[in-house]
């Protein structure tokens, strides 16, 4: 049973400069699944994930036709507000970056620049975020102290309780476990499993055992295309694309 689209690619094409790094992408994606996105290094993995909350605006000599809507609304268009829509498409980078401040000021601060200052209110959402991302009970009793003396599993989960508390409808990952040990990884892929429950999700990842274990489909990504995109379970088991079959059994990249 298909579920409601969150977000749709029609015919997506990017260039830094004269570098065309994504070709003709066409994609839809469902709300409250995991959606990962594998693929060898330079693929643009990364670039297309980038495009759903305008991260490539930020990049010199950056260009993009096609149209790209979420929740029904075309995100490149001139009125759409980048500051509300980076509010509602939250990003987790591949290294933890937790800001130098205390663990309670990091999940607080997107309330803050929000501008909500009373300060249950902030307490409130500053609790509620740690526990949604799985990290209450190991900080609880030192959310004044700063964020940078946790270890990387739990910083990598602070910034997802940094994105949280910004009340997103989507999560972007990109990598968001290679740089952690396996068992903060197994942790954060326990953690996306019950996060789509609430959120749309979308996963860069280079691991493909993660894809199989936390995504419900999978787009692999070649020299800029998607070459196939369907059920994680069919992209593994049965690809229609030799190109697929060769990837996953690790024939290259």
């Amino acid at each position: 049973m298909t579920g409601n689209i969150d977000i749709s690619v029609k015919d997506c094409n990017l260039w830094y400069t004269n570098f065309q790094a994504l070709k003709d992408i066409s994609m839809e994606i469902e709300e409250q699944k995991v959606t990962a996105f594998i693929g060898p290094s330079g693929c643009g993995k990364s670039t297309f994930i980038r495009i759903f909350n305008r991260m490539n605006d930020l990049i010199e000599g950056c260009k993009i036709t096609g149209e790209i809507t979420i929740g029904g609304k075309d995100i490149y268009a001139k009125e759409t507000d980048v500051t509300v829509l980076r509010k509602n498409v939250g990003m987790i980078f591949q290294k933890p970056n937790p800001f130098p401040m205390s663990i309670y000021d990091n999940v607080a601060f997107g309330p803050r620049t929000a501008g909500i200052k009373k300060k249950t209110v902030l307490d409130e959402m500053v609790e509620r975020s740690i526990k949604q991302a799985g990290l209450w009970n190991e900080v609880s009793d030192r959310l004044k102290k700063s964020a940078l003396g946790l270890s990387g599993g739990q910083q990598q989960r602070l910034c997802i309780a940094r994105a949280l508390a910004a009340e997103p409808k989507i999560l972007l990952m990109d990598e968001p476990t290679s740089a952690l040990d396996p068992i903060s990884t197994g942790t954060i892929e326990d953690l996306v499993s019950e996060l789509k429950n609430h959120f749309t999700i979308v996963i860069v990842t280079h691991n493909m055992q993660q894809a199989t274990r936390i995504s419900d489909k999978t787009a692999f990504f070649l020299l800029g295309e998607v070459v196939e995109y369907d059920e994680t379970t069919k992209i593994f088991t049965n690809p229609t694309d030799k190109r697929t079959e060769n990837y996953i059994t690790g024939r290259f990249g």
